[in-house]
């Protein structure tokens, strides 16, 4: 049976699963950091305060959880990833590597052999790939060491976060604020940098951030 208090537990638990707090998995959902916070869950005249399906469904698409794991977590089964014959892996590339040329082909996808290979925390999809954060550019949403897995065949709309290869090697994890025939408007993700407009002539590829650790 659902409940508030479950329900709740269910996103602390699985916010727990993809090593981040409440307030990491609410940024990383795209929604205020204290979204989930415990004072958010109950009105000022004290009613409980349930998420939306929204805010669930943004949740599983940040973290790559499915529905069904999210109910073992409602009805108080184990807090532990699910363990497969086969855990996806996937190559991991530097952002330097990233903008090297020969290390991908025309769509985005990496070739050659030898990667080192990560696990990934939910299925992925034939030729996703994980980055790793190099330096600070990229605070506060993402830090140094952070890996970020990126799929070249998913749908990339506005408002996702994507990692943008330009024909000059430049390799950057931006937010597509608008894309249009001829121009890609980016917003950046440290506050400290100014949002960018690139032509669609100088794109080599663009791909979308499907997962990222913390």
């Amino acid at each position: 049976m659902l409940s508030h208090e479950r329900v709740w537990a269910a996103i602390d638990a699985l916010a727990e699963r993809y090593s981040m707090s409440a307030s990491g998995l609410a940024k990383r959902a795209g929604l205020d950091s204290t979204a989930f916070n415990k004072s958010k869950r109950t009105s000022a005249d004290g009613r409980p305060r349930w998420p939306s399906t929204e805010s669930l469904a943004k949740i599983f698409e940040a973290t790559g959880a499915t529905l069904d794991e999210f109910m073992v977590l409602v009805k108080g089964g184990s807090n532990q990833p699910p363990r497969t014959a086969a855990q996806p892996r996937v190559p991991l590339l530097g952002f330097a590597q990233a903008g090297a040329g020969g290390f991908f082909d025309d769509a985005g996808f990496p070739v050659g052999q030898g990667w080192d290979l990560v696990e990934l925390p939910a299925a992925g999809r034939e030729g996703s790939y994980a980055l790793e954060v190099q330096g600070d550019s990229m605070l506060p949403l993402y830090r140094n060491g952070d890996r970020l897995v990126v799929d070249p065949q998913a749908t990339v709309r506005r408002g996702d976060r994507v990692v943008v290869k330009t024909q000059g090697g430049e390799v950057m994890a931006k937010v597509l604020e608008r894309r249009t025939a001829k121009i890609l408007e980016l917003a950046s993700l440290n506050p400290e940098h100014q949002p960018r407009t690139v032509a669609v002539a100088e794109v080599e590829w663009i791909a979308r951030i499907v997962w990222a650790s913390q």
